[in-house]
């Protein structure tokens, strides 16, 4: 099978006021795959991954140059629908961040927004939602009790349940484990390997053993420039850049 590119960036550059953020960044973020975004602590790998669904816009002071096409429109192009994008394009934070509501409510949440009335249909987003991360079983029982009452691990596959009730075509993630305990890191990432079938997935990670885990591939980032990007096994085995192998062996970071 043919790799398909999903989203291309072409010589991106963002700017907060005077500082630059990112510089000349140019990726193409293959469909049905597990992207990797690594690098140290500021580099630049949160900046990038929120341009993708445009969250930077709700920042004061943000200039941003360049493009990025998903599916080949780019999605700064005035014409882009905002809504929409956010919609095929999900995002799951750091920290789990469930709605005050119950557990039915974040998922049904969206597909509501989205004008889903029926409750036979938000009854089916809501199973197939919850199933689709790996959260059913363990919820089934207690859609009605509030979303805050469960484990921190579980809200955060609540989270990506309440993306995938969308339908998107993207599921970005930002360190989605960073606060979780290894067990329920185990539970996302085994996640992630199965919803790349029908999702194409960019996940910020500072965790390299995560990195070689999950993805396929993997973008070095340092200073708001990516140093390199290649297939995971050949950044972890054969970096092509000193920086990129100083900081996988530990060197800086």
């Amino acid at each position: 099978m043919m790799n398909r590119t999903k989203i291309k960036v072409n010589d991106l550059n963002l700017f907060y006021g005077d500082f630059q953020a990112l510089i000349d960044i140019n990726l193409d973020i293959m469909e049905n795959k597990v992207t990797a975004l690594i690098g140290p602590s500021g580099c630049g790998k949160s900046t990038f991954i929120r341009t993708l669904n445009r969250m930077n816009d709700l920042i004061d002071n943000v200039k941003i140059k360049g493009e990025i096409l998903l599916d080949g429109a780019d999605i700064y192009d005035d014409k882009c629908d905002l809504i929409q994008l956010r919609k095929s394009v999900g995002m799951v934070f750091q920290k789990p961040n469930p709605f005050p509501k119950t557990v039915y409510e974040n998922v049904a949440y969206g597909p509501k927004i989205h004008g889903v009335k029926s409750k036979t249909a938000l009854d089916e987003i809501v199973e197939k939602s919850l199933r689709g991360a790996a959260l059913w079983d363990e919820v089934k029982d207690r859609l009605d009790k509030p979303a805050l009452g469960l484990s921190g691990g579980q809200q955060q596959r609540l989270c990506i349940a309440r993306c995938l009730a969308v339908e998107p075509d993207v599921l970005l993630m930002d360190e989605p484990t960073s606060a979780l305990d290894p067990i329920s890191t185990l539970k996302i990432e085994d996640l992630l390997e199965e919803l790349k079938k029908k999702y194409t997935i960019v996940i910020v990670t500072h965790n390299m053993q995560q990195a070689g885990r999950v993805s396929d591939f993997t973008s070095f980032f340092l200073n708001g420039e990516i140093i390199e990007t290649d297939l995971t096994d050949n950044i972890f085995s054969k970096p092509r850049d000193k920086r990129t192998e100083d900081y996988i062996t530990g060197r800086f970071g």
